[in-house]
């Protein structure tokens, strides 16, 4: 049966011909942008969402033959719906090389309050969620690519990850504890040519996002970045598609930023004017020192 061309042009790259990858959380916004990356260099996925539907949807803008997608609906959290996951993908395609752990509880968010406020449960759903669902799916995919002679996995962190905030607090520190889990899992098998690797977004524009950041909180955020522009998924899905391939065969263990320099700069840069035209030649440091003098 010929390939359908929707989405998916048949001018790949390559770079995932003859690969499997897992991609979870890949319904919507990160994922599936992480999905239709792998997909169009001629990787096989797996996409996984615990919105069935939205998996579906996923599958069907990737526009390929049956045999080269494959839609789940499950949920992270629950092991044995984790190791269904993989037992499948091993059935349908043979096996795992390639694994994005994107699935994250971000409804919970609006309840992640700061620590006096915080109700155990959203710490425990979240934790239960983004790390122990990650571990989880580490467990089942390491097997797989050691029977292939190795593989490649990107975990989804977040700048919140790496700095303190006002509120978050569960989000935060399980997305902090996934870039020491990333670390270690790079540690522990890299004898066996498995790479781990950690991705964290700084203010990335997906569609679950638009809806809930008004334009005065966008332009808020936005001061803090030093490029003009704010993240779009696809920004993200090109980094995980370049550590997943060879071309980042000698990368593992980090904790590489996509943040468009949220987290590069001093902190007072927001607050003196992000524009060049604002800034004195030198740079926000000297004009607080003039206020001083």
């Amino acid at each position: 049966m010929p390939r359908k061309t929707n989405a998916i042009q048949e001018d790949t790259m390559g770079r995932f011909e003859g690969k499997v990858a897992v991609v979870t959380g890949a319904g919507a916004g990160i994922g599936k942008a992480c999905a239709l990356a792998i997909a169009r260099e001629g990787g096989r996925v797996v996409v996984a969402d615990i919105d069935a539907s939205a998996a579906i949807a996923c599958t069907t803008q990737i526009g390929a033959e049956a045999d080269h997608t494959l839609a789940l609906a499950m949920d992270i959290a629950d092991a044995q719906a984790v190791a269904a996951l993989f037992e499948t993908a091993q059935r349908h395609f043979g096996g795992v090389d390639l694994l994005v752990n994107n699935a994250s509880a971000m409804h919970l968010t609006p309840r992640d309050c700061a620590i006096l406020d915080l109700d155990l449960a959203v710490w425990d759903q979240t934790m239960a969620t983004n790390l122990r669902g990650t571990l989880l799916c580490c467990r089942q995919a390491i097997p797989l690519m050691i029977a292939r002679g190795g593989g490649a996995i990107v975990n989804m962190s977040s700048c919140q990850g790496l700095s303190g905030d006002t509120a978050q607090t569960s989000y935060a520190a399980s997305k902090a504890a996934l870039n020491m889990l990333s670390a270690s899992l790079a540690t522990q098998y890299g004898h066996a040519h498995i790479r781990c690797n950690a991705v964290a977004p700084g203010l990335i524009m997906t569609e679950r996002l638009l809806a809930k950041l008004d334009e005065c909180m966008q332009r808020h955020l936005r001061r803090h970045q030093l490029l003009p522009r704010v993240g779009r998924p696809e920004d993200v899905a090109a980094l995980v598609a370049f550590l997943l391939s060879d071309d980042a065969a000698f990368i593992t263990g980090q904790v590489v930023c996509i943040d468009g320099g949220m987290l590069a700069h001093v902190p007072t840069y927001a607050d003196g004017g992000n524009s060049a035209a604002a800034r004195p030649a030198g740079g926000i440091a000297e004009a607080a020192a003039e206020q001083h003098c």
